[in-house]
């Protein structure tokens, strides 16, 4: 008789590291739970666990409205709290199936200003058994502010945080954050007080605004756009400028472009705009309302552009609740180190590999910026990343993976320097494999350090095999006219000619040639 019971003949394939951990996740801090009630969405992310780089292990929204009628009734509906309600049962079962260690509750404007907030605030903490942090204006300021803080390196410029109640605004700087400011200006509040019309929003928009001549302190600098409805105003500009990347967070826009965008979103039909569709339909009829908003603010505040931010008041309260010497810490090395070790055959290769491209720069007369040192830095942690796939498409793999990632501390043209060197890394300087959209957000600069890291990282992967302990034995120079890698004696059988013609790519790019040597 056949025996059906295959898995006793099988290698079972262990569900966890050696250390208890579920492979592919860091879990021994225990994960982290927000569930962040507005007065348009009721939204429940589950963090991997208290760190500077916050990874959604889960990620959850409901779009309850409980803003909507507010203004006119006083009381949040009985509709909206049914479904809030109904959402927040999912979201603790949820909680509780994850193991979350640790679960926070925030509500802003809704819950904070209407007849029957207290008694539904009552409900949700029944229901969830965790106390609701109820935010004043101020903390949503203050909140939103440190999630810029968290998601973008050395931010400096005006945050702004469109809800569905009101509108915060706050300074930002290297030294530290302004006085927060609050106004009635959230999307559904908006768009009811001006009987949902465009023109009587921008005019509600103008007289309101007109009374915080303080946001000019920006001029010339970035407007950090926060909030549902803004991201799909961002959304819908990127999908309509065919933009290579579809990656919101730090997506940026020139003012005066954005006030245009803004100027056809508000006053002309929504059924008329190009790609009106990668808007949800729940979200389109506030994209006026967060239109006029935005116009005004860059308008006042004279910003010379906007970027859109991922991360908010939930990450913002993550940030804020962390160690000072892990606020201090690069989100962008912290994140591709900890996938460097996930996903890569030997995690303390990538710091050899850090010194070997440093060493390689100095000996070539390259000197870089702090950003570029962080960036290729990022670059030698994610190097081999892709090292699972097939070797004929560990390049694009690791370029669409790292293109598309959730980085933030980055800007997209050091995405776009990221995915290329690794890219070539893997492919070879072969340019033709590219989208020349993905090239042309990179700077020319940040294009020729790119090649010259990639190849460099390429006759690294022949010398150690990725591996680490034999890489920093090989010394390279520059001799004259040409570049030279020498291998000790006991290391000289991997000399060959593969590794010789990499080492002359690597040499051409800065204007070499290229030669192996065994030393005694």
């Amino acid at each position: 008789m056949i025996n059906q019971n295959h898995s006793t003949n099988e290698t079972k394939v262990p569900d966890t590291l050696h250390d208890g951990s579920p492979r592919g996740r860091f879990t021994a801090a225990g994960s982290l739970g927000i569930i962040d009630i507005g007065s348009n969405s009721v939204r429940l992310v589950i963090y991997e666990r208290e760190a500077r780089f916050p990874t959604a292990l889960f990620n959850e929204k409901v779009l309850a409205g409980l803003g909507r009628g507010v203004g006119e009734t006083g009381r949040l509906s009985d509709k909206s709290v049914h479904t809030a309600l109904e959402a927040l049962v999912r979201f603790r079962a949820l909680c509780d199936h994850v193991g979350v260690k640790k679960l926070s509750i925030i509500a802003t404007a809704a819950a904070r200003e209407t007849e029957n907030g207290p008694d539904f605030i009552a409900e949700v903490e029944r229901i969830c058994g965790v106390e609701v942090k109820i935010l004043s204006g101020f903390d949503e300021a203050y909140y939103s502010a440190m999630g810029v803080r968290s998601g973008f390196w050395k931010p400096d410029g005006l945050v702004g945080d469109l809800g569905g109640g009101s509108l915060e605004l706050v300074d930002i700087n290297a030294h530290g954050l302004g006085e927060g400011h609050t106004y009635p200006l959230g999307g559904i509040r908006l768009q009811e007080a001006a009987g949902k019309s465009p023109e009587a929003a921008a005019k509600i928009a103008s007289d309101i605004l007109a009374t915080a001549p303080w946001i000019s302190q920006a001029a010339m600098r970035k407007f950090y756009a926060i909030g549902g409805t803004w991201r799909s105003l961002g959304r819908l500009h990127l999908f309509q400028e065919r933009y290579p990347l579809h990656v919101m967070h730090d997506y940026a826009i020139p003012a005066e472009v954005a006030i245009d965008f803004c100027e056809r979103v508000a006053f002309t039909p929504l059924s008329s705009q190009p790609k009106i569709e990668v808007v949800s339909k729940a979200r389109r009829s506030l994209l006026p309302y967060g239109a006029v908003v935005l116009k005004e603010v860059l308008q006042r505040s004279g910003a010379d552009q906007v970027v859109f931010s991922a991360l908010g008041i939930r990450e913002g309260l993550l940030f804020d609740n962390l160690s000072a010497e892990k606020q201090e810490q690069d989100p962008l090395l912290e994140a591709a180190r900890e996938l460097c070790v996930l996903r890569s055959r030997s995690p303390r290769y990538a710091q050899e590999l850090m010194e070997w491209t440093e060493k390689i720069l100095t000996i070539a007369g390259i000197e870089e910026s702090e950003t570029e040192t962080r960036l290729r830095k990022a670059a030698c942690y994610l190097s081999d990343i892709g090292w699972r796939a097939h070797p004929d498409y560990r390049g694009k793999q690791s370029l669409n993976v790292i293109s598309n990632m959730g980085f933030i501390g980055i800007n997209h043209s050091g995405r776009a320097y990221l995915a290329l060197a690794v890219f070539y890394q893997h492919e070879g300087l072969i340019d033709e494999a590219v989208s020349p959209k993905i090239k042309g957000l990179c700077t020319p600069r940040l294009m020729r350090l790119a090649r010259i890291i990639g190849a460099s990282m390429r006759v690294a992967s022949l010398v150690s095999a990725s591996i680490d302990g034999v890489l920093l034995n090989a010394t390279i120079t520059v001799e004259s006219d040409a570049l030279v890698l020498a291998l000790p004696e006991k290391l000289s059988a991997l000399n060959g000619e593969r590794l010789q013609k990499r080492l002359h790519q690597l040499a051409k790019i800065l204007e070499l040639r290229g030669e192996v040597r065994t030393r005694c």
